[in-house]
């Protein structure tokens, strides 16, 4: 994965400019799917509800099942595809890209909203996209002074549009650099028997459970701070 992943950071950027009015646009689709739902996905605020009353109203016991049930929506990559579709704008972006940002923003989305955030604040696409980035991203953001907060703290300042779309188009780029990474990846590993398939499985489904395991403790610190 390190040689595939060195590779697609210089190809990723080249992939961007290719498309560049897709930097933000893709993304922010994705997220508002994620929240409203779309085919086979119901609403964030249904789930929530949903695995909550399965979960006997335990807050922490319901965000697991949420983080299990999308780390196994990304590791199916039939499904991802499937969903991907869906969502992809006129000028085609690779399905799995759309697949996984839908899936992993939902799973966002849906843990802040356990942890108290209301989905239609408009805040809450910001912290979502930002925890999407994942913990190294943000701290590099924020050392450079180009987010205020991490996604837990975003929640507590003003709606800013400019930055959404900011983070959608780094997050686009974050994303494009990962799916580009593992194919690079799963090319070689085709050459290995029963290798090809666990690779890019394993490597959606890892990232999609280090992205909400991030999104939980900020979320769960935001929704303590707020009481």
């Amino acid at each position: 994965m390190g040689i595939g992943k060195k590779i697609a950071g210089s190809v990723a950027p080249h992939a961007v400019r290719a498309a560049p009015d897709l930097t933000s646009g893709f993304v922010l689709e994705a997220l508002d799917r994620a929240i409203k739902g779309i085919g086979p996905l119901p609403p964030a605020a249904f789930l929530c509800w949903k695995v909550l009353r399965e979960a006997d109203g335990k807050v922490e016991r319901a965000v697991h099942d949420i983080i299990h049930k999308h780390v196994k929506y990304a590791a199916a990559q039939g499904f991802a595809t499937n969903v991907g579709g869906l969502v992809t704008t006129a000028v085609a972006m690779p399905a799995n890209i759309t697949g996984l940002a839908l899936i992993q923003c939902r799973m966002i989305a849906c843990i802040a909203h356990l942890y108290g955030a209301d989905l239609d604040d408009p805040r809450l696409r910001t912290a979502v996209l930002a925890a999407l980035a994942g913990p190294d991203s943000v701290k590099a953001m924020r050392r450079k002074g180009k987010l205020p907060a991490g996604p837990g703290g975003l929640l507590q300042l003003p709606a800013d549009p400019g930055l959404e779309k900011w983070l959608a188009a780094r997050v686009t780029g974050d994303l494009i650099t990962q799916v580009t990474g593992k194919r690079l990846a799963t090319t070689v590993a085709r050459k290995v028997p029963m290798v090809g398939g666990a690779v890019g499985m394993g490597a959606d489904g890892y990232d999609t459970w280090n992205v909400g395991k991030y999104a939980e403790r900020e979320f769960r610190a935001a929704g303590h701070k707020s009481r």
